[in-house]
């Protein structure tokens, strides 16, 4: 749903940012869309991009159709229901290294599912049916919209209401320097098209490979996840390793002898937020006192810290989320 009153402009202003022109066309195009439809129908769909996220494209229509994929290319075509109504398609480019596909569309699938839809049909590259389904289905043109043969998802969803069904698809990919999305929302004729904002806070890549430039990223980012540590099974303890992180890690606190850090971990929200706080730190100092102990770390450059569950990457519903927030990060806390 659309944030009310004062809160509506609050959101166009955090996904305008400073710059006036953006501001004045996110606010022209939200008065273009309520003065033809007199406001915007409850029944209508509106997704939160992250902030680090830019529509490319945009392509609109008061009546068409669109043939919204339900199962996988079967060897002869791709099974599609055929609706009609007012139609809206966008292209959005998440510029963050190293997304996986899964990441960028979770939250998207979460924020379907919250507005009452029920999924039709969800795939990954293989089960979609590689080429075929990729060149089966109606893609935006390059370069708004860029798929991966070898690593793309497909998320349709429907929901009823008193005007007639609406649907949304998502197209989900990615390259090596960023993510990609299209929407497709095809409704009732009298529902407006979706307002898509960006408000939702930078998403940044979860993998088990540190970045090339790591001091460049550490520095301008602020914090690191070391995504490749591993702890003992319903422990604690840290793994015994190697783990390049820390070595990379060691070699830059090595380097940068005043700068400080903090480790802190995380976890999934199943049990007690206290018993994870608890858990979470105890993860940290293991961490810590292997840089102290193998990589001869001054233990005035470190120090140890555990959040829980109370900073998700992504939802605690799915076991791939619950994954991606279990970990441990490095923050910078020097000031200078």
């Amino acid at each position: 749903m659309l944030p009310s009153g004062w809160g509506l402009w609050d959101s166009i202003i955090t996904a305008s940012g400073p710059d006036p022109v953006t501001m004045t066309a996110q606010i022209i195009r939200l008065f273009t869309i309520l003065s033809l439809l007199g406001g915007l129908p409850a029944g209508a769909v509106t997704l939160d991009m992250p902030a680090n996220a830019v529509m490319g494209l945009e392509e609109t229509a008061p009546l068409g159709s669109y043939a919204v994929p339900t199962g996988p290319f079967d060897g002869v075509t791709i099974p599609a229901i055929a609706a009609e109504g007012a139609l809206l398609r966008q292209a959005w480019r998440i510029d963050a290294p190293g997304l996986s596909s899964l990441q960028i569309l979770v939250p998207l699938r979460e924020q379907l599912a919250r507005d009452g839809f029920d999924i039709l049909f969800e795939c990954d590259s293989n089960r979609c049916g590689g080429f075929d389904f990729r060149f089966g289905a109606d893609v935006m043109q390059a370069p708004h919209m860029f798929v991966d043969l070898g690593d793309f998802r497909y998320l349709a969803g429907k929901k009823d209401s008193a005007d007639g069904p609406e649907y949304v698809s998502l197209l989900v990919s990615r390259t090596s320097l960023a993510g990609f999305v299209q929407i497709t929302r095809i409704g009732p004729a009298t529902d407006a098209p979706p307002l898509t904002l960006s408000t939702q806070p930078p998403v940044r890549s979860v993998t088990n490979e540190l970045p090339s430039d790591f001091a460049v990223q550490f520095e301008r980012d602020g914090r690191v996840i070391l995504s490749d540590l591993t702890f003992e099974v319903g422990s604690a303890q840290l793994g015994p390793g190697p783990f390049a992180s820390l070595q990379t890690l060691a070699d830059y606190l090595l380097a940068n002898p005043s700068r400080q850090v903090a480790l802190v971990g995380h976890t999934d929200s199943q049990g007690a937020l206290e018993a994870n706080i608890a858990l979470s730190k105890r993860r940290a100092g293991s961490v810590l006192e292997r840089l102290v102990s193998d990589y001869g770390i001054p233990r005035s450059q470190l120090g140890a810290e555990g959040m829980g569950f109370l900073s998700p990457l992504a939802s605690n519903l799915t076991p791939e989320g619950r994954e991606l927030n279990r970990r441990v990060e490095v923050i910078i806390t020097s000031t200078e």
